[in-house]
C-alpha cells in the first residue's frame, strides 16, 4: 500500500503556509512509529488525561484547546475538577498555555460565562488560557485537544485529540447512563442525557506536529477579537490579550509503534486579517475524506453528531454510486440536540436532506442508525470517527457537516496501521490494501458495544464482523429487532443490542419551504452558493 493513496500529499492539503509539512528533514506530510489509542466514552478518557497531568512536573508542558470548557467537571472524582486539576499543574510550575472559543452570548445556549470562568482561574494559579475568538462571523473554535510533554522524560509525551470537550455531560461510559455533572439537551434524553464519544492518545512523532500546529494558533499575531465591543469589554475585565512567549518546542518523542497519522484541519478563510499560517484557510479535513472515500470499495463506517449538507456528503454519494458493492453504516443521534419550535425542523433539514443524497445514490446498501441504552433512552451521539474499508480512520473534533469542512477550526487525525491484519485479511474491491489491524479493531469496538457482542477471547480469532457484509446485516438484524420489541409494546425480553433504525419525522413542504434557508443561514453559516464565497472551497 502507497501512503499516498490514502493520505493528503503536502500539496493537495492546499496550504503552503503551514509547518505541518515542513518540520521534518524528509518533508513527509505525516508522521511514521506511533502508538495511537481510542479512548471510547468520557468516563474511558478523562482518568487516563487525570493521570497524565497528574504525572507532569515543574518544567513540563502542558497544552490544550477547547470549544467549551467547565472548570467543576470532573474528570474522576471529588478533587478531579477540571480547574483544580489544570490550576494544580502550573501551581507545581507545569507551563500551561490554554485557548479556548470566546463564545457567544448565554442567552444563546453557549459558553461564555463558563470559558472565562475557567480561563481566570488557571490564569490566577498561574497559567495562561486566551479566549480566542479569531474566527469568521458565526463560526466557532471547535477543536478539542489536550497535550503533555514531560521534559528529560519523552518517552511519556502524550497527545489527547478528538470529540470530548472538557465540559459537562461529556463522562459518560458504555452503560450510557449520563455523566452525573449534566446540562439539559432536548426532553428526549432525559435530565442526565446518555453520550456517546471518543478521543485518542497518540504517542510518539505525531506528538511533536499537533504540537507545532497548536503553536501556530498561539502565535497567531491577529488581535483575539476584533469587535469592538469586546475589546471594551478585555479593557474592562483586564483580560489577558496577549499570548506570552512559549519555550522552544522539543525534539520529537521517539517512534513507538505501527502507526502512521496525519493530522488534518480546518481553518476558515477570514476576509479581513486572516491566519499567518493559513492564509485561505485550510481544508484538509474535507480533503482527506474526499481522497480516502474515492479508495471505498466495500464498507463507509460512520458516526457523526450531525450529517448534515448535501454538499458534503456528495463526496460519500460519489462513492456508493461509482462502487455497487459499497456500503454504508451511519450512526447518528436519534433526536438533534435542539428541540425548539423552529430549531429542530432546521436541524431536521439539513439531515433529511443529506440522507436523501445518500439514498438516491446507494438505496438499500445505505443505513442509519441511533442508539439508545438498555433502558430505553436515546443516547446522544457526539463521536466524530470514520472507517474507510477498515484502512484509514479518522477520529477528531470534525462533523460531517458543511461548518466542520470550511468554517469553524478543527482538529483530527488520520491514522494508516503498517500492519495488515491477521483475522482473515482482505482484498477490498480489488485494490491490494487490505484491513489494517487499528482501523479495524477501531471499527469493531463500536460496533460490538452497539450490538452487544463480547470480543472474542484471542485477539486474532474469526470473527465475522469482519467481512463487511456479515457487519451490515450484523447491525440491520439487530436494529430490526429491537424496533419490533418497541412496536408491540416492549412484551417479553428486551433483545439485545442498542441500534434503533433512524426514521427521521416528516416536515410540512411549507415548514421545509421556510426553514431550509434559515437552515443554511444559521446553523452552516457558509451554506451560501460557492459563488458567494471567497476562496473558500474544498
Amino acid at each position: 500500500m502507497e501512503l499516498t493513496d490514502w493520505l493528503l500529499t503536502s500539496g493537495e492539503r492546499g496550504n503552503g503556509a503551514t509547518r505541518l509539512d515542513s518540520r521534518r528533514a524528509d518533508r513527509a506530510a505525516w508522521s511514521y512509529g506511533n502508538l495511537v489509542r481510542p479512548l471510547v466514552h468520557g468516563a474511558t478518557y478523562f482518568p487516563e488525561l487525570l493521570r497524565a497531568i497528574r504525572a507532569q512536573r515543574a518544567g513540563d508542558l502542558l497544552l490544550f484547546t477547547d470549544w467549551r470548557g467547565d472548570p467543576d467537571e470532573r474528570l474522576d472524582g471529588p478533587g478531579s475538577e477540571i480547574g483544580t486539576v489544570l490550576c494544580q499543574a502550573a501551581e507545581r510550575g507545569v507551563i500551561v498555555k490554554g485557548l479556548v472559543w470566546r463564545s457567544h452570548l448565554d442567552r444563546f445556549q453557549f459558553s461564555e460565562s463558563e470559558n472565562r470562568h475557567l480561563g481566570e482561574e488557571i490564569e490566577a494559579a498561574g497559567g495562561e488560557c486566551l479566549l480566542d475568538m479569531r474566527v469568521r462571523p458565526g463560526g466557532s473554535h471547535h477543536q478539542k485537544l489536550v497535550l503533555c510533554r514531560y521534559s528529560g522524560r519523552p518517552d511519556l509525551d502524550v497527545a489527547f485529540v478528538g470529540g470530548i470537550d472538557l465540559c459537562h455531560n461529556r463522562r459518560d461510559d458504555a452503560t450510557h447512563h449520563g455523566d452525573p455533572q449534566s446540562l439539559p439537551i432536548a426532553a428526549a434524553y432525559g435530565p442526565h442525557p446518555p453520550w456517546h464519544d471518543i478521543q485518542l492518545a497518540i504517542r510518539g512523532p505525531a506528538v511533536g506536529d499537533i504540537e507545532a500546529g497548536f503553536r501556530e494558533r498561539w502565535e497567531d499575531p491577529a488581535p483575539l477579537s476584533r469587535s469592538p465591543v469586546v475589546r471594551l469589554r478585555e479593557l474592562a475585565h483586564r483580560e489577558d490579550t496577549e499570548a506570552d512567549p512559549l519555550p522552544p518546542q522539543a525534539p520529537d518523542p521517539s517512534p513507538c509503534g505501527t502507526h502512521t497519522v496525519q493530522v488534518l484541519r480546518t481553518y476558515p478563510n477570514r476576509l479581513l486579517q486572516g491566519y499567518d499560517f493559513a492564509p485561505d484557510g485550510e481544508r484538509s479535513i474535507a480533503r482527506g475524506y474526499r481522497k480516502a472515500l474515492r479508495r471505498a470499495r466495500a464498507l463507509i463506517y460512520l458516526e457523526d453528531q450531525y450529517l448534515w449538507s448535501p454538499q458534503v456528503v456528495r463526496s460519500f454519494a460519489e462513492a456508493l454510486s461509482a462502487h455497487p458493492g459499497l456500503r454504508l453504516i451511519a450512526v447518528i443521534p436519534s433526536v438533534p440536540e435542539q428541540d425548539g419550535r423552529l430549531t429542530l425542523p432546521m436541524n431536521l433539514i439539513g439531515r433529511i436532506t443529506a440522507m436523501d443524497a445518500l439514498r438516491r445514490a446507494g438505496g438499500g446498501r445505505v443505513a442509519v442508525y441511533g442508539l439508545e441504552n438498555h433502558a430505553g433512552t436515546p443516547v446522544y451521539v457526539h463521536a466524530k470517527a470514520c472507517v474507510i474499508d477498515d484502512v484509514w480512520a479518522s477520529v477528531g473534533s470534525d462533523n460531517v457537516n458543511l461548518r466542520s469542512w470550511t468554517h469553524d477550526s478543527e482538529l483530527s487525525c488520520a491514522v494508516l496501521d503498517e500492519r495488515t491484519d491477521p483475522r482473515e485479511p482482505r482484498d477490498p474491491g480489488g485494490l491490494g490494501d487490505g484491513a489494517r489491524g487499528y482501523a479495524r479493531n477501531l471499527r469493531l469496538e463500536l460496533s460490538r458495544e452497539h450490538l452487544d457482542i463480547e470480543a472474542p477471547r484471542t485477539p486474532d480469532a474469526p470473527d465475522p464482523l469482519c467481512d463487511p457484509r456479515s457487519a451490515f446485516d450484523a447491525f440491520a438484524a439487530s436494529a430490526a429487532a429491537l424496533d419490533s420489541w418497541h412496536d408491540h409494546g416492549r412484551r417479553g425480553p428486551r433483545p439485545p443490542g442498542r441500534l434503533r433504525t433512524y426514521r427521521p419525522p416528516s416536515l410540512a413542504p411549507a415548514v421545509r419551504t421556510l426553514c431550509t434557508p434559515l437552515h443554511r443561514l444559521l446553523v452552516d453559516p457558509d451554506g451560501r452558493p460557492f459563488g458567494m464565497r471567497r476562496r473558500n472551497t474544498y
